[in-house]
């Protein structure tokens, strides 16, 4: 048997994984008993997060698209990335195949891993040093499975599943495997993961880019909170009856992680969380305790964000090309408060940047994300990459204080004060300098719940995390109708949008490069500062005032655009109890004949 090793190198300027040297194709018996070399190894299981079939691109950018946050832009294809927002994507849909193999490739790489580095000299009678080393790797290698499990379940479902290398397995085509079998197993293979991998102190130079402890106890919450939450079986959104067991295996990983705060806590400021992910390290809480780093200029190895979505750059710009592929949902915009959440202006790409490299605000309707944008890198605007080595947030801290106040109020049954103060930590934070007006915390089970889903909505927008979030609480069908009748009164002018203007007059403004916020209020508009126009009637003319050019703000929002068209509608092919879950591949069922297609696919 061969282990082909697809080992990484990241110089000093990428900040990654450690400078490794990369063996040639080598026997296990050889790779594994070499600290050197396992790391080799390990590095390639972690290869298989990358790129544009990992969470470079498809992954992060696709496969959670549509919510009530963002959809992908363009128009309806069954057999692309329009087909997989608008929940109508086929067998063959291209952009579903390649991502499906690449998950399972990383699935085989780590079940080598496994299997050979307990049983390597090294791992049983190597130094105490040697010993702990190859501990740590084989922590590593269950997490990365774990994930790459998380990901196939939560897309397909039932997916078949291996725990040995190919070699080994009694058959390379196996079926469809119950989920709740294999996220307990995933479940407590994490368990032993955690008691191998140190905290990340113990490992300075793995930063946020390999597993350390308190990433993995996070994975392990997010993981038992899916387990614990409602899944797609066949025809029908069901939960297991000992949900709450789960429940409890989430609040107590992550109370281990807040009880560690040297280790992981807040960013104070939201938007450097995201600038971090770009180069520039702005992140001495470790908020961002595991992201996937991209490097290398590559469609391989490296990621398109930046250059696929976030803010749009016209490609007359001195900037280059880029961003524009997801849109935010109109009213998501008037989900937040206008004036005092900061976490707006960094989740929506309210501006873009015109052919003159100036800023001028979008429409409603084509607003973009906001979390990735070309003018955080070192960009080149002569060049046509493509790449930008922006790494993807997997887990952050955020997510450890809402997971914990959501755990703790399921089993408790209404929230304790500890799970209040973790929700208004996330909110005071957004609302900085307006700390004291953050909103009132309910005290019941149901109101906090719901307080958590808004919260999770403005918080995570952007992150491939609501999607997932709305089909665990068995809520996505029903945020779809809520949106849609959100944007029909926004169409309307009425109710929580009677406010809102049909037109707003820009002219074209310098692009600061500040903060977010300072970016948004110090846009030129007709009428007074941003967030007043957004909030105010104006003229309700399509005519502009001398100087200004109109952009249309409610109207550019229609009942055609956004609910009914076949081509743009807001998840039009949408069907609850079924479209929760993805079709397989075509070509995975011509190759394995015992795997069974999701229902009504």
């Amino acid at each position: 048997m061969v282990f082909i090793i697809a080992a990484v190198c990241f110089n000093t300027a990428c900040k990654k994984y450690l400078d490794v040297q990369s063996p040639s194709t080598s026997s296990p018996d050889v790779v594994f008993e070499s600290t050197a070399n396992t790391n080799a190894a390990i590095i390639g299981v972690y290869n298989r997060l990358c790129g544009d079939n990992g969470y470079g691109n498809r992954i992060s950018t696709l496969f959670g698209v549509s919510a009530d946050d963002f959809r992908t832009s363009g128009s309806y294809s069954s057999s692309d990335r329009r087909g997989i927002s608008m929940y109508g994507a086929s067998a063959d849909n291209t952009d579903l195949t390649n991502p499906f193999l690449q998950l399972y490739q990383g699935i085989e790489r780590a079940n080598i891993c496994i299997k050979y580095i307990p049983a390597s000299k090294l791992y049983n009678n190597g130094s105490e040093a040697d010993k702990t080393i190859m501990k740590r790797y084989l922590g590593e290698a269950l997490a990365l499975r774990a994930q790459f499990l998380h990901e196939l379940i939560r897309n397909w479902g039932d997916v078949p599943v291996s725990f040995v290398p190919s070699a080994d397995a009694e058959s390379l085509y196996g079926p469809n495997v119950d989920r709740n079998q294999t996220y307990d197993k995933i479940i407590a293979d994490l368990k032993t993961a955690e008691d191998l991998v140190p905290w990340r102190s113990g490992i300075t130079e793995y930063g946020s880019f390999r597993f350390t402890k308190g990433a993995i106890k996070a994975l392990r919450a997010r993981l038992a909170l899916a387990r614990g939450g409602y899944s797609l079986k066949r025809n029908q959104m069901t939960r297991s009856s000992d949900y709450l067991t789960y429940y409890k295996i989430a609040f107590d990983e992550c109370l281990d992680i807040m009880n560690n705060r040297s280790e992981h806590s807040l960013n104070p400021s939201y938007e450097n969380v995201f600038k971090t992910l770009h180069g520039t390290r702005l992140d001495d809480a470790h908020e961002l305790m595991f992201e996937v780093a991209a490097f290398g200029s590559n469609a391989s190895t490296d990621s398109k964000l930046g250059y696929y979505n976030g803010v749009r750059f016209n490609a007359a710009s001195t900037y280059g090309t880029g961003g524009g592929g997801m849109n935010a949902i109109p009213t998501y915009f008037y989900d937040f408060d206008v004036t005092k959440d900061c976490r707006r202006d960094v989740t929506i790409g309210v501006f873009e940047i015109t052919a003159t490299s100036k800023k001028i605000i979008n429409t409603l309707f084509t607003m973009t994300d906001g979390k990735f944008r070309k003018s955080w890198t070192a960009y080149n605007g002569s060049s046509a990459a493509q790449n930008f080595s922006v790494n993807w947030p997997l887990i952050r801290f955020a997510d450890v204080l809402l997971m914990y106040a959501e755990a703790d109020n399921e089993i408790n049954g209404a929230p304790s004060a500890a799970a209040i103060s973790a929700l208004q930590e996330v909110q005071k934070r957004a609302y900085l300098g307006f700390e004291t007006q953050i909103p009132v915390a309910p005290t019941a089970k149901t109101e906090f719940f719901n307080a958590l889903v808004k919260e999770r909505l403005l918080e995570f927008g952007g992150e491939a995390i609501r999607k997932y979030d709305l089909i665990r609480w068995n809520l996505l069908g029903s945020k779809f109708e809520e949106t849609r009748a959100k944007i029909r009164a926004l169409i309307a002018g009425t109710g929580a949008y009677a406010g809102v203007p049909d037109y707003i007059y820009a002219k074209e403004g310098n692009y600061l490069l500040g903060t977010s916020v300072n970016e948004v209020a110090t846009l030129d508009l007709y009428g007074g500062t941003p967030n007043n126009v957004f909030a105010s009637p104006g003229l309700g003319i399509a005519s502009a005032p001398t100087g200004y050019t109109t952009k249309n703000w409610r109207k550019s929002v229609t009942e055609d655009n956004s609910i009914t068209s076949t081509s743009t509608g807001i998840a039009f092919y949408f069907e609850a109890n079924k479209k929760e879950l993805f079709p397989y591949p075509k070509t995975a069922l011509i190759e394995n004949t015992s795997m069974v297609q999701n229902f009504g696919y």
